[in-house]
């Protein structure tokens, strides 16, 4: 048999069309297979709330995990397993302060409310904005003041504007206090994990916002505890039982629940207090909605104008800063922001 002759033309022809062949193969699609779960957005998302898939984001900017992390379910350790060392009496305090803020953080205090007011069960409870889930989401950026907030700083705006007080130095000992507590609270917890429970559940937006139910919805349920006139109940020494929950002495137009849309999910998932999730959506946003058209202590960052703060700083079908309820504009007749002068 004759060896085969090569022609070097055909030859190169050959190599160019299995080149061109592999190349085509390639950029073909095709599916792929990972063993890696997509990865959620850092920044930016709003955490896993009870009955809901995680949503849009809320004004804290909150920081989120993979979507793996989300399905989490965490449950702090018990005060028991505080360490009985420095740290351990730092924590202690940091828990006295949340519990009795009146006492343990007196300067800094602008009017009756505790921090375990609005986290409640120490800060423990889920969808009642729990320390553990906060903690681990910081440091973040924060669209209420335009940049990254450290969890000190945070904190310094609920002393700014939940407390109607005065920011602590960073580094005071109330904060250190409150973030040593706060860690310890998510000891277990993945760092920038989108845990359910954390913050207040989002309610789907209702149809109206109706006033007039929602005064009758408060005083059938929230009365009780808060008094018809809003204004909390205390003992005879002084000491506050149950919150106002406007005027003078309540959260300031700033604060985060002066915003409906907060305050209902508050409501929904924790009043009346031991019995959350027994209001309708309805009833929750309602009851918000008479809440938070009452006049309460200025915003801090009241510029003079009512008109200009609420374009600055209000601009939502939520918020009734600088709007028009029984003749009044909210805002226009406010007390001053922030603790007596002679604190």
């Amino acid at each position: 048999m004759n060896d085969p002759q090569y022609d070097p033309k055909t030859w190169a022809i050959g190599v160019i069309f299995l080149g061109l062949a592999g190349m085509i193969g390639y950029m073909l699609p095709r599916q792929v297979t990972s063993t890696n779960p997509p990865q959620s957005p850092s920044q930016g998302a709003t955490p896993a709330r009870a009955n809901q898939q995680p949503a849009s984001p809320q004004p804290s900017g909150a920081a989120a995990g993979t979507n793996a992390a989300a399905k989490l379910t965490f449950t702090p350790p018990p005060d028991d397993k505080i360490p009985d060392n420095e740290f351990g009496k730092m924590v202690r305090f940091g828990r006295a302060v949340f519990e009795d803020t009146q006492h343990n953080a007196k300067e800094f205090i602008g009017n009756a409310l505790q921090c375990s007011n609005c986290h409640i069960d120490g800060g423990r409870l889920a969808n009642a904005a729990p320390l553990w889930a906060a903690f681990i989401a910081f440091p973040t950026y924060r669209s209420k003041n335009g940049h990254v907030n450290t969890f000190q700083e945070r904190m310094q705006g609920c002393f700014i504007y939940s407390m109607n007080g005065k920011e602590p130095p960073l580094n005071d000992k109330v904060l250190v206090a409150l973030e040593s507590y706060s860690y310890f609270l998510a000891t277990g917890a993945p760092t920038g994990a989108n845990l359910p429970g954390r913050g207040y559940p989002r309610l789907p937006k209702p149809a109206k916002l109706d006033y007039a139910h929602g005064q009758q919805v408060y005083a059938q349920k929230c009365a009780l505890c808060h008094g018809p006139n809003g204004q909390g109940q205390s003992t005879a020494d002084g000491a506050v039982v149950f919150p106002p929950l406007w005027g003078p002495r309540s959260y300031n137009w700033g604060a985060g629940m002066s915003s409906i849309d907060a305050a209902a999910g508050f409501a929904k998932a924790n009043m009346p207090l031991s019995e959350g999730n027994t209001l309708t959506d309805e009833e929750a946003w309602d009851a918000a909605t008479y809440i938070d058209s009452q006049e309460r202590p200025q915003d801090p960052r009241f510029n003079g104008s009512v008109a200009e703060t609420r374009k600055a700083d209000h601009d939502s079908p939520f918020d009734m800063y600088g709007q028009t309820v029984n003749g009044v504009v909210l805002g226009q007749k406010s007390p001053p922001s922030g603790p007596p002068r002679s604190q």
